[in-house]
């Protein structure tokens, strides 16, 4: 077993998975503590790497590609504050740091993990249920649907239009974009039937957000919706057509596909609840969302 303890938080190997929880000290970003501890099993590692500084290192993991529904949500903004894959180190241990690095990539090398994409996700994605207040309106998500309440800042074009409620079924796509310089960042949900090219401002599917302390936590919604939502590698329904002007067989493979994504999840959460990453209660909520899905 390999272990790093720093004020930035304690990240520990046993061999076949890297526990990453964030440290308490006043520096450690919002998001970090409200994502909390994350369980990131070997198969979902492409690399790890070690930067030296004068005063200071960097621990950096570099998952697979759509391995984590946070990475995939988040299009890989999360700047270095935000990024629970980075571990800020001292330098009196960058050593154990080194020590740490040549612990994974052994466990890597032996047990041959290709670095290539994935077609599922490895990691589960925030629990909820999540609330988020940022930005001109409040996005809550309790694994089955979104709703969306506005604030006073908001356009009138979402006001008068009141609280939106969004079943995960009915969207189709999700993004978190972080406020820019002087360009504003958002939450956005594709709806199914209903897309919408307004900006954020006016967008009843979307949260703009100003750059404020609160907006990165936009992301951890982001991020629970995606882990519910068709892995975007995964092996697409095939519908055979037949001749022109035939109607294409029913979508019955699609409903399998669904129907083996949801197995998956029960499974993955059945050894997080194991591993002791997810309560009795915990398991139980998000257990029952998933059967109700199927």
């Amino acid at each position: 077993m390999a272990e790093i303890i720093q004020k930035d938080g304690t990240w520990v190997f046993d061999g076949s998975a890297l526990r990453l929880t964030p440290g308490r000290d006043k520096n450690v970003s919002l998001l970090r503590k409200e994502l909390g501890e994350l369980l990131v099993p070997l198969a979902a590692l492409a690399g790890i790497s070690f930067e030296q500084g004068k005063k200071s290192g960097r621990l950096r993991l570099r998952l697979r590609d759509g391995a984590d529904p946070l990475l995939h949500a988040t299009g890989g903004r999360l700047t270095e504050p935000h990024d629970p894959y980075q571990l800020l180190v001292e330098s009196d241990r960058y050593g154990v740091a080194q020590y740490f690095v040549d612990e994974v990539r052994n466990a890597l090398l032996l047990d041959q993990v290709p670095s290539g994409p994935v077609d599922a996700y490895l990691l589960p994605g925030p629990a909820v249920p999540l609330s988020v207040s940022a930005g001109d309106g409040i996005a809550s998500f309790d694994g089955e649907r979104v709703r969306l309440e506005w604030k006073w800042q908001a356009e009138d074009a979402k006001s008068a239009a009141g609280p939106r409620t969004l079943p995960v079924a009915d969207i189709v796509a999700v993004e978190w974009q972080p406020t820019v310089g002087l360009e504003n960042g958002h939450l956005r949900f594709t709806v199914r039937a209903a897309p919408s090219k307004v900006p954020p401002k006016y967008d009843p599917n979307a949260v703009e957000l100003w750059g404020f302390k609160k907006d990165p936590l936009m992301a951890l919604v982001a991020a629970a919706v995606q882990a519910r939502l068709p892995h975007p590698s995964a092996p697409a329904a095939v519908e055979e057509a037949g001749p022109a002007g035939d109607t294409p067989a029913a979508g019955a493979p699609a409903a399998e596909n669904d129907h083996d994504a949801l197995l998956r999840r029960l499974r993955e959460l059945g050894e997080l609840h194991r591993s002791g990453v997810l309560t009795d209660d915990e398991f139980a909520l998000a257990k029952q969302a998933v059967l109700k899905r199927m």
